[in-house]
Order: structure tokens, then C-alpha cells, then sequence
């Protein structure tokens, strides 16, 4: 899954990455090493300019909310739980389908956070002497250092509870994509902890390598098996994993310090 990750690059150098075309000054957001559902998120998509003449879809950086509100919903309560869309049903599903066909975005990051339960937890969890057991965070991002693009959809809903020319009648919202781990080895794995990705969680963002930009933020494309093709995990190899701070598990907390690589984890042996 993907409840957590970071977003530290600043839009001027997301507009020369992606080959923006469009982005309003005012939408600017602040970095942020610690981003949480519901909060506003850069998205790169393609669609024409509102009230040009031209229907040509342009290539633009936009503010979406984190937490997908299907059009038809009658209200946005429940977007919390919508932050992520399984690849292998994204093109069945009712919440997903609508936008799956039409409007496919990616989600630029520096990486995510996932979190794992250390073995004396686990074993405090079972002798019931602790209800809740501590879990170690990791961070994980491309070896190489380059964006994390997730692969994503956006909607927009329309609260009708508000006039048309009302700044908040509509809502723009996303949601992240995942698919099954890596069970390969990481690219660069820890000295101590996890080898591969499915060891620190089932699930993780699908990430999009440059080459399938283009065709999957392309409107035209339509035709379920090409988009579904598109699904397929990267090559192997290419993440790296480390263990970071326990402050990353307060959403209050936020800085480049969270991003910090430590010399083993916080909490116990894990493996």
C-alpha cells in the first residue's frame, strides 16, 4: 500500500523533468517530507486548457487532494479511504473505472514510507503484554536518486451543496496505484533488515519508468488492455530501502531530517 511519502521537489523542478506545459504560481505547495491522506499533492496530467479554443490536452502541474472522490459520489467523506487503487482490479472497479479510462495521472515523489513490526514486538504482541507494538519505518526510494513517479488517478466531484462560482464547489482528488512487492533484492539493501521489498510490505506504489510517461498520461489512450499494460511492475532492482526515524510516524512531524538514513533500526532486530 502507500499511506505515506514524501514530496520534496519544487515545482520549477518538476516543470523541466516532465515537460510541463501549464502550472498556476498560486497552486505552489510546500515541501513536504511527510505526506499524509488528504493533503494536497503535486500531480502531473494532460487534458485541454479550461476555455481554450485548442482541445489539444497539455501536459500540466496541478494541486490534487489526496484521496479520490468518484464523480458520482453524493459526498467526499469518504475520500480517506480511497488514497489507493489496487492495479489488478483499478479497471473493474466502480470508484476507478471512470478514471482509469480517462484520467491517469503520476504522482511525483521522492519515495514512500512503510513500516515494520520488530520480532520482540511481535513476540510482546502474542504473549498479550502489548496491544499495540512499536513498528520501525523505512524509507523507500530509487537507488539512483531519481523521482519516484506513481503512477495515479484524479476526479473531480462537484459538492452541490455550493453554488457554481463558489472557490470550493469543485474538488480535484487522486489516488496512488499499488501493486505487489518485489520479491527480488532491493538495489541497495540494508546491512541490517529487509533484502527485497515484500519483506517490508505486500504492497507498494507502482512506480513508472520514463519511458511509459507519455502513454500513460495520454487521454486518447483508452483501450483497457493497453492501459492495463501499462500496469506492469518496473524491472527489478532499481529501489533502495533504509531505516529512518520513528518521528515519521507523527504526522505533525515534518523536515528533511525525517529522510535520514540511521545505522540500524530503532526498534529491536526485525528479521
Amino acid at each position: 500500500m502507500c499511506g505515506r511519502y514524501a514530496a520534496s521537489r519544487r515545482p520549477e523542478d518538476l516543470v523541466g523533468l516532465f515537460g510541463i506545459e501549464k502550472w498556476e504560481p498560486e497552486e505552489t505547495l510546500e515541501q513536504d517530507w511527510n505526506v499524509a491522506p488528504t493533503k494536497e499533492v503535486y500531480a502531473v496530467l494532460e487534458r485541454p486548457l479550461k476555455d481554450a479554443e485548442s482541445r489539444r490536452p497539455v501536459r500540466q502541474l496541478r494541486a490534487l487532494k489526496w484521496g479520490l472522490v468518484p464523480s458520482w459520489s453524493k459526498s467526499p467523506e469518504g475520500a480517506a479511504r480511497m488514497i489507493n487503487a489496487r492495479a489488478e482490479t483499478v479497471h473493474e472497479k466502480p470508484s476507478f473505472k471512470r478514471a482509469f479510462q480517462a484520467r491517469r495521472c503520476i504522482l511525483p515523489a521522492d519515495g514512500y514510507y512503510e513500516w515494520v513490526t520488530g520480532a520482540a514486538e511481535r513476540d510482546l504482541e502474542v504473549e498479550g503484554k502489548k496491544k499495540r507494538p512499536r513498528k520501525q519505518p523505512y524509507f523507500v526510494t530509487p537507488a539512483d536518486g531519481s523521482v519516484f513517479a506513481m503512477a495515479g488517478l484524479y476526479e473531480f466531484w462537484r459538492d452541490p451543496a455550493l453554488p457554481p462560482e463558489h472557490p470550493d464547489a469543485w474538488w480535484a482528488t487522486c489516488s496512488v496505484i499499488t501493486t505487489e512487492a518485489e520479491t527480488g533484492p532491493l538495489g541497495v539493501a540494508p546491512a541490517e533488515g529487509p533484502g527485497s521489498l515484500a519483506e517490508i510490505h505486500p504492497r507498494m506504489p507502482l512506480m513508472l519508468t520514463e519511458d511509459r510517461w507519455d502513454a500513460w498520461l495520454d487521454p486518447a489512450t483508452t483501450e483497457p488492455d493497453e492501459l492495463r499494460a501499462l500496469l506492469a511492475p518496473p524491472p527489478g532492482g532499481l529501489m533502495r530501502a533504509y531505516p529512518v526515524s520513528t518521528a515519521v510516524s507523527n504526522v505533525r512531524n515534518n523536515g528533511p531530517e525525517l529522510l535520514t538514513e540511521l545505522a540500524g533500526p530503532e526498534v529491536g532486530t526485525l528479521f
